[in-house]
C-alpha cells in the first residue's frame, strides 16, 4: 500500500496464552466483544472487516493476511471518510508467546502525521479493552480457583495439600503477607503446616466473588474459629499466569 509514509506502535503483554488471544481475530463474536456489538471479521485473506465502535461511528477494511497464532494485516479506515476513508490505512498485529503472557505488537500505517496521532489514545483504550476481554475469558474461574487454594490452608493430609497445591500454582510460585514470605511450593506448604499447628482447626472462606483486571484478580476472605466465629479478614491479591495457575498471592490483612 503506497502513501503511508507515518505509523504508531502499540505493544501490550496480555495474561493468556496465545491460542486464546489469536480467537479474538478468527470469529465475529469474540472480534465484537472488543470493538463493538455487531462488529465482524472474515478471517482469511480478502475478508471483510467491519467495526462498530460503541459510540456508533462505522469502520472497516479488508483482511490483508493471516497466520494462524501469528499474525493479522487488514486495511482500516472509516465510512465517513475522516480521519481516514475505508482501505487507507493499515494494521499488523503480531503475537508472541512469553512467559508472562501473550505479548501484541501493533503497528498502524497511515497517511499522514495528522491521521496518526488521531489515532494514539484510540488504540491505547482499544487495546487495553482487548488484554481485559482475553484475560477474563481465560480466568473465568477464578473464584474456584481461589477456593481451591484457600481449601489448601485446611487440609491436614500432607501429601494432598502438596498435590493440590501443584494442580492450582506455578512451581516458583510466590506468597506474601505480614506473616510470612515463601518462594516455590515447598516454603509454602511448611507454612501452611505451621498456621495448623498454631491455630488448629481454623478454616479460610472466600466471601464474595473475585474480580480481575488483566490477569490480576481481588479476592476477599475471612478466617474462622473452630467454632464458627470470624477471627480475621483481608484481601488476597492472586496474580495468574497465563495457563491459568497461580503465580503469586499477597495477602493483606484488617
Amino acid at each position: 500500500m503506497n502513501g503511508l509514509d507515518c505509523s504508531l506502535e502499540r505493544t501490550v503483554t496480555i495474561a493468556a496464552r496465545r491460542e486464546t488471544v489469536f480467537r479474538y481475530f478468527t470469529g465475529s463474536e469474540r472480534f465484537a466483544a472488543w470493538w463493538g456489538a455487531g462488529s465482524t471479521i472474515e478471517p482469511k485473506p480478502g475478508g471483510t472487516v467491519r467495526i462498530r465502535h460503541p459510540n456508533g461511528v462505522l469502520a472497516g477494511g479488508t483482511v490483508v493476511d493471516i497466520a494462524p497464532l501469528e499474525r493479522v494485516v487488514f486495511t482500516y479506515g472509516y465510512e465517513s471518510g475522516q480521519p481516514v476513508p475505508i482501505g487507507a490505512s493499515r494494521v499488523t498485529i503480531t503475537l508472541e508467546e512469553t512467559e508472562r503472557g501473550t505479548v501484541l505488537r501493533l503497528t498502524h500505517e497511515l497517511p499522514t502525521a495528522e491521521a496518526r496521532d488521531e489515532h494514539v489514545q484510540g488504540w491505547r483504550y482499544q487495546l487495553a479493552v482487548f488484554a481485559n476481554v482475553v484475560a477474563k475469558e481465560a480466568h473465568a474461574g477464578l473464584s474456584a480457583l481461589a477456593d481451591r487454594y484457600f481449601a489448601l490452608w485446611g487440609e491436614t493430609d500432607a501429601e494432598k495439600r502438596r498435590k493440590d497445591l501443584a494442580a492450582i500454582a506455578v512451581p516458583g510460585l510466590a506468597f506474601r503477607d505480614p506473616y510470612s514470605c515463601t518462594e516455590g511450593h515447598e516454603d509454602l506448604l511448611a507454612h501452611i503446616g505451621a498456621a495448623q499447628r498454631f491455630m488448629p482447626g481454623v478454616v479460610l472462606k472466600r466471601v464474595g466473588e473475585a474480580r480481575q483486571c488483566q490477569g490480576t484478580a481481588l479476592v476477599d476472605w475471612a478466617v474462622e474459629g473452630p467454632d464458627g466465629a470470624m477471627r480475621a479478614k483481608g484481601t488476597n491479591v492472586f496474580e495468574i499466569a497465563p495457563d491459568g495457575r497461580i503465580a503469586r498471592v499477597t495477602g493483606i490483612w484488617g
